[in-house]
């Protein structure tokens, strides 16, 4: 891993970059040892991915798959956490979407925790 980004607000700009981009590479040095993600899916209650590792191949997944259109809305940033809403497409059609957001925690420059909601 490189040095991490030193804000809150580097590594939120990274992050939504790698979605938008499709690049996974960028995530690398974003996720923490001890992450935490507790996924959207499935429902009702999501997944638990724990540890670098496993948080890194989830989003890396998410992120290189290129039928997905990811756009992130303006996030708020409280002390070491990020609520960063988004939006995600993934067809043309009129229903082809869905709106969540996720809770984000920084600390040293990585990501520790992340929990996603959806709005149905």
């Amino acid at each position: 891993m490189t040095d991490a980004p030193r804000t809150i607000h580097e590594v939120m700009d990274r992050y939504n970059l790698a979605f938008r981009l499709h690049d996974p590479t960028m995530l690398e040095d974003l996720i923490s040892e001890e992450c935490v993600i507790e996924d959207t899916s499935p429902a009702p209650a999501g997944v638990r991915h724990e540890g670098r590792r496993a948080c890194l191949a989830r989003w890396s997944d998410l992120a290189g798959d290129a039928d997905l259109q990811f756009s992130p809305e303006p996030a708020e940033m409280l002390g070491d956490l990020a609520v960063a809403p988004w939006i995600l497409r993934w067809g043309t059609g009129p229903h082809d979407w869905v709106c969540g957001v996720n809770l984000i925690r920084i600390r040293d420059g990585r990501i520790v925790e992340a929990r996603g909601y959806l709005k149905s």
